[in-house]
């Protein structure tokens, strides 16, 4: 499936933030793809989380720097300004997904197909999902339900991922069960977090950097993008 592999990794990292930076470099070193989900209405804003209780920082890259700063990776959407969409109408839920692809297929100079749902807890639903399908240009929609297996789905509107990176010895433990699996059919592991995270947390740069170093230069293993992974 994947240049005749049947395994492949891919990473999903949301709100495009100045951290991006760093682990798109270090991403890069490890030849590893990912794609990235902007929120374009507030490119270059800045803003501060707690985070365990340590204050990390949330500023938002410019969009001057969106094309190159992602290059060789993914842009995605993420909404326009990260509202929980299911309390929203549905003309409001469609102006934010579609805007934002919109826009960001314009910084970027090619066709954002991809998002994930903004908002913690209960980010999606049925209603939500069936508008983004069927009113806008959007092909696959991650949620933040995790299944611990690397199965491919169907239902690419809401799709879930395999785990979230501050399952740090669950993301560990999945990575070393897909490098040992003897897939005879597609296999996709699947991981999503925040860069911001790694600034202070459960998973931080040297644990994600190991992390890197395990999966990495795997001969039966196919290293893409979202887009590269489930539709090319």
């Amino acid at each position: 499936m994947w240049n005749g592999k049947n395994k492949a990794i891919t990473f999903s990292f949301d709100d495009g933030v100045t951290q991006d930076k760093r682990l798109v470099e270090m991403l890069d070193k490890y030849g590893l793809k990912a794609t990235f989900n902007i929120n374009s209405s507030i490119l270059g804003f800045p803003g501060e989380l707690q985070l365990d209780g340590k204050a990390v920082r949330h500023d938002k890259v410019h969009a001057s720097e969106v094309k190159s700063i992602y290059a060789r990776h993914e842009v995605a959407a993420h909404t326009l300004i990260h509202p929980l969409l299911p309390t929203l109408d549905d003309e409001a839920v469609v102006w934010q997904v579609e805007q934002d692809r919109k826009t960001l297929s314009e910084l970027c100079g090619y066709e954002v197909r991809c998002m994930a749902y903004p908002g913690g807890g209960v980010n999606n639903d049925e209603r939500v999902a069936k508008l983004v399908k069927e009113h806008t240009g959007i092909k696959l929609a991650r949620t933040i339900v995790s299944t611990y297996n690397f199965d491919m789905q169907t239902d690419l509107i809401r799709f879930n991922p395999s785990v979230h990176w501050c399952e740090a010895d669950k993301m560990f433990e999945l990575g070393e069960k897909f490098l040992a699996l003897k897939a005879d059919k597609p296999q996709l592991y699947y991981v999503w977090g925040h860069s911001y995270e790694l600034d202070g947390g459960t998973i931080v740069w040297d644990k994600f950097e190991e992390f890197c170093k395990i999966v990495a230069h795997k001969e039966d293993i196919f290293y893409g993008t979202n887009s590269e992974c489930l539709f090319e």
